[in-house]
């Protein structure tokens, strides 16, 4: 049998290749724009005959439906990286969150201490030899498949073909479901004076030749609007946003002092719109590969110049930093934060910074505080913490005590909070009374 017949062979529609399914199975989704939404739709329909289905996945983008009350006992998530679609599931104890870096996902399927059943996906339609591409996404989708009994593709005409570790043969996917739509984008927020601010102060530490991680939100996107002046830049990251199009495109980022993978954009996945897609069509430019190596802190480590930008929801005076929850309630994950960090500060040169703004809440809530928030999880270690920066400056802790920890986070406080934070640090012995807040 040719591919080809193989291939049509294998081709149905969404309702009839999730009857696979089965009560008690662990589903893993692809996410990110890569998930595959009309057959989570599909899924979904089936909830009246399923019962104790899990649904793994990191940050997917649409409405996840099946956290929902009404899916209870029939559907429930394990949360990896968790998005704004889940959050409120997970707070409710409808769904689980599990505190994990994302280096180390493939391993708990590779162990067995996670075994899964199938696999969601959505991939790009097969090549003249009966190849599909996982796309936009690689991330652990494919050890995922190579775990799994069984997968399911969406075969997605728009989904772009990208390079890397990303193929698969129509003879490794048990069923195909043919589509033609818009992937999900995901739209970054506008960055804001106050991001550009921090964005300058962060730009200021990258040197020409760097690989970075650029990270996802307001300031990474103001960080790459900064670094127009910069030479020779290169990529390596778990995540890749619409800002570095403008970059490559004018030169910047071209990979040509990379010390790994030269010349080569290297990334586990993307998270932008359409623009990023249409750029990553067959674009030998990228190479895609599993996060389980991307982030693998040994494998960041041999970039040199690696500058790692990560973000946090607070950083307290001893520096440590909580970046996946709200005291208690979980917000996203450890996502790869620790990774990066770790691999930064192991290369030749590498830079690992924390770059936050230094309010939240309209700028009522100090995001830099004496203790952190009961409950909120310790994300990123202060002894782990390196260079920390906001709108008002750059801290550098790494090797500091804690005296000389809290005077430079007092430092790149809000200043209407700087009084306080020093009357808490100079109550807990942390330093004497000096001028920092004057």
């Amino acid at each position: 049998m040719s591919w080809r017949e193989e291939y049509r062979s294998k081709c149905l529609s969404a309702a009839d290749a999730v009857r696979s399914i089965r009560s008690g199975d662990r589903v893993w989704v692809q996410p990110s724009c890569g998930t595959p939404k009309p057959l989570i739709e599909a899924l979904v329909l089936r909830a009246p005959e399923l019962f104790d289905v899990e649904l793994v996945h990191m940050k997917t983008l649409g409405e996840a439906v099946y956290t929902r009350p009404e899916y209870e006992g029939h559907f429930r998530h394990r949360g990896l990286f968790l998005g704004d679609n889940v959050r409120e599931a997970v707070a409710a104890g409808r769904a689980d969150y599990t505190p994990i870096f994302l280096s180390e996902i493939e391993g708990l399927f590779e162990s067995g201490a996670l075994p899964l059943d199938v696999v969601l996906m959505q991939v790009s339609p097969p090549d003249a030899h009966g190849f599909v591409s996982l796309s936009t996404t690689v991330d652990c989708t494919m050890t995922a498949i190579r775990c799994a009994k069984t997968v399911i593709a969406e075969v997605n005409e728009r989904a772009p073909r990208t390079h890397g570790d990303t193929a698969l043969h129509v003879n490794q996917i048990s069923m195909f479901v043919e589509t033609s739509r818009p992937l999900l984008e995901l739209h970054t927020e506008p960055f804001t004076p106050m991001h550009m601010s921090v964005a300058r102060n962060v730009a200021s530490l990258i040197p020409d030749g760097a690989t970075l991680q650029p990270g996802i939100g307001g300031i990474s996107e103001a960080v790459l609007h900064c670094l127009g002046d910069k030479r020779d830049l290169g990529i390596h990251t778990e995540m890749c946003p619409d800002g570095v199009v403008d970059l490559m495109e004018a030169g910047i980022i071209n990979g040509s002092r990379k010390t790994l993978h030269r010349g080569k954009a290297v990334a586990a996945f993307v998270l932008g719109s359409q623009k990023l897609f249409d750029y990553i069509h067959d674009n030998p430019s990228f190479e895609f590969r599993s996060i389980a190596y991307v982030n693998d802190p040994f494998v960041v480590a041999q970039n040199e110049r690696m500058v790692a930008i990560n973000s946090a929801l607070q950083v307290d005076l001893t520096g440590q930093v909580c970046a996946d929850s709200l005291g208690t309630r979980p917000f996203s994950g450890f996502g790869g934060q620790v990774d990066f960090m770790r691999g930064a500060a192991r290369s030749k040169g590498g830079v690992p910074i924390i770059a936050l703004l230094s309010t939240a809440c309209k700028g009522t809530v100090s995001r830099v505080v004496p203790v952190l928030e009961p409950g909120a999880g310790v994300v990123t270690s202060r002894a782990d913490v390196h260079y920390v920066v906001t709108e008002h400056g750059i801290a550098y802790l790494h090797g500091k005590t804690l005296r000389e920890r809290a005077e430079a986070l007092i430092g790149i406080a809000d200043p209407r909070f700087r009084q306080g934070l020093e009357d808490f640090a100079v109550r807990s012995h942390y330093m004497e009374r000096t001028a920092v807040c004057a």
